[in-house]
């Protein structure tokens, strides 16, 4: 992070503020291309006029995300990105909770989180387990040869 300029007193107040330059802009365009969509189709920020569910954005969001990283691109019923519609949901899951319209239909806490640290030593036993193999990972990055 960048010194503070002795000559500027706004330094010292200023950069004791949210830093909003730490987020990308280019996250920001593709969200509005995400947000456009809905707004187009429901209404501009709909959501606050209603409030919405946690699980319906959750699954939307996970639909997308899961689209996206299983290849495809964009989404074939709006042509939109599929990284756009997710910011686009997470966005109106933020914007819904801050103003109180969150409707928070998410699960009951269970052992997710104990589960997680419980298997997380697996991976490096199992890394351990396989060091010096060499075997071809499937990915968009790599050709499939497929006979």
């Amino acid at each position: 992070m960048s010194e503070l300029k002795d000559t500027n007193p706004k330094d010292a107040i200023g950069s004791q503020k949210l830093p909003l330059h730490l987020w990308p802009t280019t996250a920001t365009a593709m969200g509005c291309l995400g947000l456009l969509d809905g707004a187009l189709k429901y209404g501009r920020a709909n959501w606050r006029g209603c409030g919405v569910r946690a699980s319906i954005y959750f699954d939307a969001a996970n639909r997308h995300l899961n689209a996206w990283f299983e290849g495809e691109a964009t989404d074939p019923d709006s042509g939109v990105p599929h990284l756009a519609h997710a910011l686009a949901c997470l966005a109106i899951i933020v914007d819904a909770e801050a103003a109180g319209l969150l409707v928070d239909d998410r699960q009951y806490p269970g052992g997710y989180r104990s589960l997680i640290e419980r298997l997380t030593p697996d991976v490096a036993r199992l890394q351990a387990l396989h060091e010096g193999r060499t075997p071809k990972h499937w990915t968009l990055g790599v050709e499939a040869d497929r006979g």
